[in-house]
């Protein structure tokens, strides 16, 4: 079967062609800048030919554009894959929320306005993905097209740790409840890290522009640092995380409007808010080698954060296998890894400091398995070989773990 996976952002879209189930990829392509007129930047490339096309300066100014800008890549003489996008077997996309439906879902109309229910909740996320599958609908009406929603992996959560101390009566008209998401992110890790070790009890720490914390235990998901919305959990680039709820009504009691309230803790407030200087840790990480306090202080809270979950769920899970690193910061920041595991050595964690350096490393400890077809496998056990819990990174594939979902859904149905 021919998958396609369609990751969408709020200005970009990210293709990826994968036959299943050998998880063989055929092409790639990535569209940037969605929206401009004179700006945007287009890359493909066929990973059987190595044909490439790569443009920039382009006039993108919708989903629309891009996305027949890739079908024509994906099925033209010189770069394509296909004869036809009726080749498809299946259309992936990594969704965020749908009212009612957290699992994996073939895309109604019905869970279609499940996600147009939830735009407050995701508003950026969830805007972005309705337009794009609306055209895909249009284009390959045919062809079969599967949510596989961000709270998916994290249905199994039990109820009590899901439910906040609110009314019920919420939880039942509302849907109010622990959600969790980066969903595909876990689910991967938590595939993945049985190659590099036991892996019975996971804490996955996906660290990046957003940014969350999961305990997973056989492989299921059990609990989540985010909760009803992507606000929640550990502090991100832009958005806040966990406040104590009362600073908003008192701030509006101090005269500020909720539309800037809200503003703030979703565009200025996380890494940014903190430091002062950028959302971007390495910049924040320069900063802070430069001896500017308050960089050092957003890196520190950053990593308190992470320290504080990874303790409440090695003591919901009853003990730890192996902490994993994912995302772009997880997967890049020396820093950020050594400051956290620094912090947790009382759990017997040792990292050992040269494979944390370069975790390229042909030395790289216990990689027992051959790369994925799906890329190079870049990480593996960064822990020395006498920690109580092994620590590792896996570079995130959130585009695999989609396609396998889909590919089940298709033969399911």
């Amino acid at each position: 079967m021919k998958i396609l996976v369609c990751n969408v952002g709020s200005t970009s879209l990210k293709f990826k062609l994968m036959e299943m189930p050998r998880e063989k990829v055929y092409c790639e392509a990535k569209v940037e800048r969605v929206g401009s007129e004179t700006s945007a930047i287009y890359s493909y490339k066929n990973l059987v030919s190595e044909a490439k096309d790569y443009r920039e300066n382009l006039c993108i100014p919708n989903y629309k554009t891009g996305i027949r800008l890739f079908l024509e890549s994906m099925t033209a003489p010189g770069t394509g894959v296909l004869g036809s996008v009726t080749e498809l077997s299946g259309i992936g996309y990594k969704s965020v929320i749908s009212k009612g439906f957290y699992g994996v879902h073939e895309l109604t109309e019905e869970v279609m306005q499940g996600m147009r229910d939830y735009l407050f909740i995701a508003p950026v996320h969830n805007s972005a993905y309705i337009e794009a599958i609306t055209q895909f609908q249009t284009i390959v009406p045919d062809v079969p097209m599967i949510g596989v929603f961000e709270t998916a992996f994290h249905e199994t959560i039990p109820v009590e740790r899901r439910l906040y101390s609110v009314p019920y009566q919420w939880y039942e008209k509302y849907g109010i409840m622990k959600m969790g998401f980066h969903g595909a992110s876990h689910e991967y890790v938590s595939q993945e890290a049985k190659a590099l070790g036991k892996a019975d009890y996971i804490i996955s720490c996906h660290l990046g522009g957003s940014s969350s914390i999961c305990a997973i235990r056989d492989g299921k998901s059990v609990d989540s640092s985010f909760g009803f919305s992507l606000q929640t959990g550990i502090m991100h680039a832009n958005r806040c995380g966990d406040i104590d709820p009362y600073i908003i009504p008192f701030l509006s009691d101090q005269g500020m409007e909720m539309e800037e309230i809200l503003k703030a803790l979703s565009k200025s407030s996380g890494l940014l808010g903190l430091s002062g200087v950028s959302n971007d840790l390495r910049d924040i990480i320069k900063a802070k080698e430069e001896g500017n306090e308050r960089a050092q202080l957003a890196a520190e809270a950053f990593v308190y954060n992470i320290v504080h979950y990874i303790g409440a769920f090695y003591a919901e899970l009853g003990g730890l296998d192996q902490l994993v690193f994912t995302g772009g910061i997880g997967e890049n920041s020396v820093e950020i890894r050594g400051m956290v595991c620094g912090a947790l050595q009382h759990m017997g964690i040792l990292l050992d400091a040269d494979l944390n350096a370069n975790t390229n490393a042909s030395s790289i400890a216990n990689l027992t398995r051959e790369p994925s077809p799906c890329q190079t496998f870049k990480g593996g056990v960064i822990s020395k070989p006498h920690s109580k819990v092994i620590v590792s990174v896996i570079p995130a594939n959130e585009e695999l773990g989609i396609a396998r979902r889909t590919y089940s859904a298709v033969c399911r149905d």
